[in-house]
């Protein structure tokens, strides 16, 4: 995992344990206060967002127990791997893209960054800059160019 991803993980889980799970704790008490519980919504709504929440940190916690930042000075940079950017050319389209290789809990298309368990990134695994590589994705076959690499 890069530095960058372990940090935002970091934030996300202090946000869910600092702000939203207090929010939705005055939730269940501020419901709770209203009288029988059976037929109280509100109250049953916010019980389901606590025991979301309560999943979604530990969930965090656990990423975050098993994270290994990459040391990206010890990475080789003439060869595709965990946190390098690529950039692309679709041989049959013709059209360039550039994606960033990071741990499957940090990928995020918007942000040009897949995930090292993608279909593509298996295929670019180990090459250089120059190489021809064929990707079986499910829209069908492609071929792409690895036009250049850098971390």
């Amino acid at each position: 995992m890069s530095q960058e991803g372990y940090d935002k993980l970091v934030e996300e889980l202090r946000q869910l344990e600092t702000v939203e799970l207090p929010r939705v704790r005055d939730a269940i008490s501020e419901a709770r206060d209203k009288g029988d519980l059976s037929e109280n919504f509100e109250y049953h709504a916010a019980k389901r967002e606590q025991a979301r929440l309560l999943s979604r940190i530990r969930y965090k916690q656990r990423v975050l127990q098993f994270a290994r930042v990459v040391d990206t000075t010890r990475l080789a940079d003439d060869k595709v791997g965990l946190l390098s950017k690529v950039e692309l050319t679709n041989v049959t389209r013709g059209m360039r893209t550039t994606y960033t290789i990071v741990s499957p809990h940090e990928a995020n298309m918007s942000e040009g960054k897949i995930s090292i368990k993608s279909p593509i990134a298996q295929a670019l695994q180990g090459r250089k800059a120059g190489d021809v590589v064929t990707v079986r994705v499910p829209a069908g076959t492609m071929q792409l160019r690895i036009e250049s690499v850098s971390l």
